[in-house]
């Protein structure tokens, strides 16, 4: 196979793997969107049953006592799975992003087609950028999975709140340690976001789960 064969082989792959990497990126995005509504359908129909349970003392607290802990379950199953499609998402935007620097080098370095892939096309915040979004640990707050966290920290919190309501005590002391509970397992967890994000080893874990 002369020069001019393998380049024409090589750029059919990359449009291959170019397509591939986009389904794979929409793919993770739809899966990141089903899960989150499953959630937070879950959470409405608990709300919901909550409602019907809120007239009766007797019923509320043992209704209280099943839900809360299967919702926190299934929030943070939820959760560890968004972290993932989140790191899966962004490693395949920056293959992408070094697709698109090889077609700029390769066929449009006289145009500014692909320009912005070659100022740092090994870079994951550049691949970030392809899809306008700013560099930055607070970005990831914005994130799917900062949202059913915070879901999940409030219901932890909610629990601490009641489990201090059986056991009796001021009602201030119970909603300051119900809400110094639900920021400490925000704040965990959003630090959980940003270390699988950005840790040395998220693309070589997120290549296995393949």
């Amino acid at each position: 196979m002369d020069d001019a064969e393998r380049e024409k082989a090589l750029l059919s792959v990359l449009n291959t793997e170019h397509y591939a990497l986009q389904t794979s990126r929409a793919g993770t995005i739809d899966e990141a969107t089903g899960r989150a509504t499953i959630f937070l359908s879950v959470l409405s129909a608990a709300l919901i049953g909550l409602g019907f349970a809120a007239g009766n003392d007797q019923v509320v607290r043992p209704y209280l006592g099943a839900v809360l802990p299967i919702l926190v379950v299934i929030g943070v199953l939820t959760f560890l799975r968004l972290v993932e499609t989140t790191v899966e998402n962004s490693l395949d935007m920056k293959r992408i992003q070094r697709i698109r620097a090889y077609y700029h080098h390769r066929l449009a370095s006289e145009h500014d087609f692909f320009v912005d892939a070659v100022a740092s096309e090994d870079s994951a915040e550049a691949a970030r950028k392809l899809v306008g979004i700013r560099a930055g640990r607070w970005e990831f707050l914005l994130t799917t999975a900062a949202l059913v966290g915070a879901v999940n920290a409030a219901l932890v919190g909610s629990a601490v709140v009641l489990v201090l309501g059986m056991v009796g005590g001021w009602h201030w002391l119970m909603v300051v340690a119900g809400v110094a509970v639900a920021l400490a397992a925000f704040g965990a967890q959003f630090l959980y976001i940003v270390r699988m994000s950005r840790g040395p080893r998220a693309g070589s874990d997120a290549s296995r789960r393949r």
